[in-house]
Formats: structure tokens, sequence, C-alpha cells
């Protein structure tokens, strides 16, 4: 892929997809990133030489709120570890950036526990974005009152839910660092709440931002594609994990036969996704 393609790729319009939701037209422009693991700078070596970095992220950003009233900007976990940034801040950069960039929500990634609970609720608290996680018990846990399991943004008149989930973290992190968490199966919490968004809060839209991977699970540990396949009452996934690279959304029938929009953008700040909803 030549460097002007991927250029375009990044500052203009990476990934256009469009989802029909019942009622009158209103535009909203969902901009969304995963796996960025502190890759604060331009990358400096390897075939993404001269790619990523926060500020470009930033001047994109900048430019697409200019153009647009209605923007939600999201990050599907992981935007720690990677690079010495982490090592010698313990992960308070990326949150600060996060805050700067004005992020509207991220989900915990298995990275963010890297250091252990009590160091990651210290630099949460310093974060002005909701940081989801709704399919584990921090009820035990420093996380506590931090983590949220959904939250509605209101965008151009229209209430968009927003749910986390996170793999198990069992081979991912220590014993120690995964103390007094409880793991609960994504696919029964999501759409749990997703019902409850739907039904009860009357949400037009509802997206999951998962740190799931994109596929290879099953119903017990699923991916992005099984959590589509048996999921009703939500519209978007949001993906992060494994590093996939998808040029264009995926749409998977689920249990209604009605299409879900997956998506997921690499990782390292290479590519931003971009979906321009109508309603």
């Amino acid at each position: 892929m030549n460097k002007t393609l991927r250029t375009e790729k990044l500052f203009l319009t990476l990934l256009l997809g469009s989802l029909s939701v019942a009622g009158y037209p209103q535009d909203l422009v969902i901009l969304h990133t995963n796996d960025t693991h502190s890759n604060i700078e331009t990358i400096t070596s390897g075939r993404n030489a001269g790619y990523g970095g926060f500020q470009r992220v930033a001047n994109y950003f900048d430019k697409v709120r200019h153009e647009n009233n209605n923007v939600l900007v999201l990050d599907a976990g992981d935007y720690n570890q990677g690079t010495p940034y982490f090592t010698l801040f313990k992960g308070v950069t990326e949150v600060m950036l996060y805050n700067a960039m004005g992020y509207d929500a991220v989900c915990l990634g298995n990275h963010e526990f890297d250091n252990g609970q009590q160091q990651l609720a210290d630099r949460l608290k310093k974060a002005n974005y909701p940081t989801l996680c709704a399919n584990f018990d921090f009820s035990k846990s420093p996380l506590k009152d931090i983590v949220k399991p959904w939250i509605i943004i209101n965008k151009g008149g229209r209430k968009i839910g927003i749910i986390g989930v996170l793999l198990d973290l069992k081979g991912y992190v220590s014993e120690s660092g995964r103390a007094d968490i409880i793991y609960k199966n994504p696919i029964k919490i999501a759409n749990k709440i997703a019902s409850q968004l739907k039904r009860v809060e009357k949400c037009d839209l509802v997206i999951v931002l998962s740190h799931l991977g994109y596929d290879g699970g099953d119903r017990e540990n699923p991916s992005d594609t099984e959590l589509a396949k048996y999921s009703k009452n939500i519209d978007i996934i949001i993906g992060g994990h494994s590093h996939t690279f998808l040029e264009k959304p995926v749409l998977i029938k689920n249990r209604a036969g009605k299409g879900v929009i997956v998506n997921q953008m690499g990782t390292a700040n290479v590519y931003v996704g971009r979906l321009d909803i109508t309603f």
C-alpha cells in the first residue's frame, strides 16, 4: 500500500458506515481508536514508519469536529504499554493526552492492568472521560465506583448508549493483577444492558466498546463476531485486542436477523476509524 493512500486513510475519510434508524435524518460521526499502546510519537521504523502519533490523531479529530456538529470519539482499550512512555510515566501521560483530545468514552483493555489495579485506579481518577467495563465485578477492587458498565451520551438530540466489555484476563494479567475481580460472560451482560438501554432508557443507538478480539472465540469466551451473532439490541461493536485492521466495517446478522456493524482499526494509531451514521 503506497504512502499517499495510507495518508488519505488516516487524514480523510477512513471508514464509512451507514446505519438506518427509524426517525428523522440526523448525522453522527463516530471516530474510534484501539490498541494505541502508548505510541505517543510518530512511528520511526518498520513498515509503518512515518505514521501514527497522538498529534496527528488529535489534528484529525479537530478537523472532523470543525466540519461536523455531532462527533463521538471512542477508544476500545489497550492504550497503555508498548513504549518507554508507559514504563517511565506509568500510564498517566496517555490519560492526560486522552483528556486533551476529548475522548467521550474508553473501555478497559488487558494492558491497562499491567501495573496493578491500584495504580490503574489512581490514574483513572485523573481522566475526564468515563472508563467502561460491564462484564467484571469490581466490588472488591480499587476500581469500584471508577469504572462504569455503561453510559448514555446525547448528541444532536439522540440518546446513544455505550457499553464496555473486556475479555477474561486469565493468561493476560498476573494473578495478583486480577485478584478480587470476577469475569462474567460478555454476551449475557451486553445483551441485558442493551435491552435496558433500548427499552427502558429509549436509546436511539447502542454501541459496544469491546476488548474481546475480532474473531476466534466461542459463546463462553466470545470475540466480536460471536457477540454480534448472539446479540439483540446492539447496533455497533467497536473492537480491540486482536489488532485487526478492517478496511471496511463488517455487517453480521444478530439473533433477530438484523445487521450489527463491527469495526476495528489495527494498532498503534496508524489508522483512525470513522463511521458516519444517518438516523
